[in-house]
């Protein structure tokens, strides 16, 4: 026994073909970290550019925003189809493609991971009220599965492990919370864990994360936010923000998956007449809101979360709005982010009838209670609010607030957003599947 573990570790360490397989997929961990970086720098980038290119200028965005949005539609189509969207759907799908493997190369590629940064810089500059978080995850499983073509990996990684772990890193970059990375992976891209691969996800994510944090530095997403936890009187605010909370998140939700099937054929059918009617839609909000509805609405959230002062209170349902629209038009862009604005806001302008806790704290209550009423993953919720905002001290209000969300968000939104988003997108690849073939059976005869 003792030579035979001698004899393999041995070969473990000398084998050329074991070497050039660690050296890809670190060299890939090292990319996804890099990806995720540079998204964040051009997203942000593209968001203050927009900002002040339309500073002054209140007629600007009705010609902006329709026609940046119909540009991305356009690249979209022609040059990076499977782009669209958030990426985490992408991502499900890729995950069941076992029998049909030949599938995950049209929903997992380098094209699409370019075009994808592209579309969400693009979309940015345009004034959408998008995330890069959800793209992100896109971007760096697409890195991830691109390694197969250069080395041969161990049969549990190859697919599911990669795919995974460049989920996973990809999240724990954008954002520079690793364990949300790692639990995103278990909770909802893959409602399971294999033992297997599990080495593979946290390589991933420590190498990725060690990349951005070498970088960005080491910070916090939203800063440090302090808040105040006093026994009972903090048992209201979790019951208020976490019904609240989750109801509207359901209700989002809901409103994206079931309104976005309703105008997929239209979608499809005039896809530019569609963005652009967005994009006048979306230069009104901006007006309306004075510009706060833009973007990924990081700022506005951190300004929530501050409890300097009460936002405005139609914020929220302005920004959801937007949210909602931006989506609509199958734009390359994720909720992530602009769903932590509408929960901050939400929750400090709850504040205002909640004087029992100070308005941070009903801030990030709110916040995580509407996160997880959208993508009810509650575990996730508490993890990366905690590492965003370097708060450990609510754990508990913060989990039974998650808690209570999810619940009640099940209630309007008995499915979880990704999975519905991802099952539509499974009907759709097996119609263009299926077109493909009838198409390539007429031209043999």
């Amino acid at each position: 026994m003792y030579r035979k573990q001698l004899k393999r570790s041995h070969k473990q360490l000398t084998s050329k073909r074991i070497w050039r397989t660690r050296i890809v997929f670190f060299t890939g961990a090292l990319l996804v970290g890099l990806s995720a970086t540079l998204v964040a720098i051009g997203s942000d980038y593209a968001t203050h550019f927009f900002a002040k290119l339309i500073a002054g200028r209140d007629w600007l965005p009705f010609i902006v925003t329709p026609l940046g949005l119909m540009l991305i539609i356009y690249f979209t189509r022609n040059f990076f189809q499977g782009a669209e969207g958030s990426g985490i759907p992408q991502a499900i799908v890729a995950l069941r493609q076992n029998r049909k493997k030949h599938l995950r190369y049209r929903l997992l590629s380098i094209r699409i991971a370019i075009g994808k940064a592209l579309m969400i810089f693009l979309g940015l500059l345009s004034g959408a009220s998008i995330g890069r978080e959800g793209p992100t995850i896109h971007i760096a499983a697409s890195i991830s599965f691109a390694l197969t073509r250069f080395a041969r990996f161990p049969h549990y990684d190859v697919g599911r492990g990669l795919i995974l772990a460049g989920g996973a890193a990809g999240l724990a970059g954008a954002f520079n919370t690793p364990l949300a990375g790692i639990v995103f992976a278990i909770e909802e891209l893959a409602k399971n864990f294999e033992s297997k691969t599990s080495g593979t996800v946290l390589t991933a994510v420590i190498v990725s994360g060690l990349t951005a944090l070498a970088i960005n530095g080491n910070y916090s997403y939203f800063g440090t936010v302090q808040t105040t936890v006093e026994i009972p009187s903090i048992l209201l605010v979790v019951l208020v923000c976490g019904v609240i909370g989750g109801l509207l998140g359901g209700t989002f939700s809901s409103l994206l998956v079931h309104v976005g099937r309703w105008l997929s054929p239209f979608r499809e059918k005039h896809p530019y007449i569609l963005a652009g009617t967005v994009g006048l839609l979306l230069a009104v909000l901006g007006l309306v809101s004075a510009g706060q509805t833009w973007g990924t609405g990081y700022d506005e959230a951190k300004l929530a979360l501050e409890g300097v002062e009460h936002v405005n209170a139609s914020y929220p349902f302005l920004k959801l709005l937007a949210t909602l629209l931006s989506y609509w038009t199958g734009i390359p862009g994720g909720i992530f982010a602009p769903s932590l604005s509408v929960g901050a806001g939400l929750g400090n302008w709850l504040s205002q009838w909640l004087p029992l806790a100070s308005i941070s704290t009903v801030a990030l209550l709110g916040m995580a209670a509407y996160f997880t009423g959208v993508v009810q993953t509650p575990i996730t919720a508490v993890v990366i609010i905690m590492e965003m905002t370097g708060n450990q001290d609510i754990l508990l209000p913060l989990m039974a607030t998650c808690l209570i969300a999810d619940g009640m968000s099940k209630l309007v939104s008995p499915q979880p957003i990704y999975r519905a988003l991802a099952e539509d997108f499974m009907k759709n690849l097996a119609r263009q599947e299926h077109q493909i073939n009838k198409a390539s059976e007429v031209k043999t005869n």
